[in-house]
């Protein structure tokens, strides 16, 4: 079942990145409800952070938030977008944290990172590094990054707790995540989350409330929040997902 959501996910991305890649074209999102309108996508974004970017970066994305609004970067940091996609939170967060700082993108799709590598060299950003891996297995050391950020892909792993572990893994004491997501109303069960949408429609996937505060406090992080943004269908919600990892750690 891992597998096949893993290679479910990769396919429905790889064809949005050569969308861009080879045809020009914006990328197609989720193509449901988050992702419909003003809820998704460049439109996220301000125009000043639209500017910074080349418009391949904007063409390409296909998150339901702006993880850079909440996590208040600053210059040194290191930051670490999960599914990074064509590039644009990399981007952003490189230029936020300076030549100081450095910013890793992480996808596991061959046709994503040679768009976000495109992206990055058009953009001139010397402190990125793009890297082919699964969420569930970030290969980084443990306590090397300081923010750990997302648009609108936890929703999408396979094995969420494994998600969490790593994230907390990663993060040096202190550290903290600022984090787009979908997210259902408690009273929702897993069946009712699927009749609103596929599991590559961010929707069927996506964690409740509780489930998601639950699966950030076990792996070991605090101050938890989930606030949500916008509605996305009945019982979704886009939301801004906080959480730090205790200095003491």
């Amino acid at each position: 079942m891992i597998d096949q959501i893993h290679e479910t996910v990769r396919d429905r991305y790889a064809e949005s990145a050569l969308q861009v890649l080879n045809l020009g074209e914006s990328a197609s999102c989720c193509g449901e409800a988050c992702c419909t309108d003003a809820s998704a996508g460049p439109d996220l974004y301000s125009a000043l952070e639209r500017e910074e970017l080349p418009n391949a970066a904007l063409m390409a994305s296909l998150g339901c938030g702006n993880p850079i609004a909440v996590a208040d970067l600053h210059p040194g940091e290191r930051v670490l977008d999960l599914g990074s996609g064509g590039g644009i939170d990399v981007l952003l967060s490189a230029r936020r944290v300076g030549p100081s700082g450095r910013a890793f993108g992480l996808d596991m799709t061959d046709e994503m990172l040679t768009l976000a590598r495109r992206n990055a060299a058009e953009a001139g950003a010397k402190n990125v590094e793009f890297l082919k891996g699964q969420i569930e297995a970030i290969p980084l050391p443990a306590e090397s990054i300081d923010v750990v950020i997302s648009n609108c892909v936890v929703n999408l792993a396979a094995d969420k707790a494994s998600v969490f572990r790593e994230i907390a893994r990663v993060l040096r004491p202190g550290g903290r995540i600022g984090i787009s997501d979908i997210v259902a109303e408690d009273t929702l069960s897993a069946d009712q989350r699927a009749e609103r949408g596929s599991y590559v429609g961010c929707i069927a996937g996506a964690l409740s409330f509780g489930e998601f505060e639950m699966g950030l406090r076990d792996a070991g992080l605090t101050d938890v929040s989930v606030t949500p943004t916008h509605s996305v269908a009945d019982g979704m919600h886009s939301a801004i997902i906080r959480a730090t990892k205790p200095a003491s750690a």
